[in-house]
């Protein structure tokens, strides 16, 4: 019953230096975000057994895993497209003459002006405590975007929200390279930021239907 599958990279392993060196995407994607895809799909299959032997003794578990492992593959899945080489587009801030007016205009609307909603995610990003994200989203009852904190892969969100910027602040996406200086690294970060991206999957959120109404 395997469904997920480990999506490929967008550009090659050192198209992100000197923001983040080949080994530490080789090693990010190649294993930990594929070790994700195995456990969803691994876990839909232990779930499948219970459901067949009507046997729940590990349901909790089942389904904690499932989340775990489901929302590292979408986040991970986010993560590469929010990235671009800092030679090409990366990095700056989303401008109208660019073609990302919609998203800039959200961004002052929600948070005052980019320098605040900048130094907001930043902060978010670099004070998880242990393995998290740091993440803009957007928010479909208010129609506001917001920044989330999320524990490990999907704790401490806004149900309903949809990630349209994602900063892994786990260990493994930095420390070959930053050491413990995870600030470091969030800061970095904003230099590969691919605006298109979070431009196109903004304009996708708004686009959907409401869960409910404010």
């Amino acid at each position: 019953m395997a469904i997920y599958t480990l999506p490929e990279l967008p550009y090659d392993y050192a198209a992100l230096e000197p923001v983040i060196n080949p080994q530490i995407i080789e090693l990010h994607h190649d294993k930990h975000h594929a070790a994700y895809v195995k456990g969803a799909n691994d876990t839909l299959e232990q779930l499948e057994e219970a459901r067949d032997k009507d046997a729940w003794g590990s349901i909790n578990g089942l389904e904690k895993n499932l989340a775990f492992h489901l929302s590292g593959h979408i986040l991970h899945s986010i993560y590469w497209h929010n990235m671009a080489s800092p030679k090409d587009s990366g990095g700056g801030e989303p401008l109208a003459a660019d073609g990302v007016g919609d998203l800039a205009d959200a961004i002052t609307e929600s948070f005052g002006s980019f320098a605040k909603f900048k130094t907001q995610l930043t902060k978010a990003a670099a004070t998880t405590q242990g393995s998290g994200w740091g993440v803009l989203a957007y928010e479909p009852v208010s129609g506001r975007l917001i920044v989330e904190q999320v524990y490990d892969h999907q704790g401490n969100v806004g149900q309903g929200s949809v990630p349209v910027l994602v900063f892994d602040a786990w260990e493994h996406a930095f420390y070959l390279q930053y050491k413990n200086q995870k600030v470091d690294f969030i800061d970095a970060m904003w230099a590969v930021v691919n605006w298109q991206d979070v431009a196109k999957r903004y304009a996708d959120a708004k686009n959907r239907t409401p869960l409910i109404t404010p």
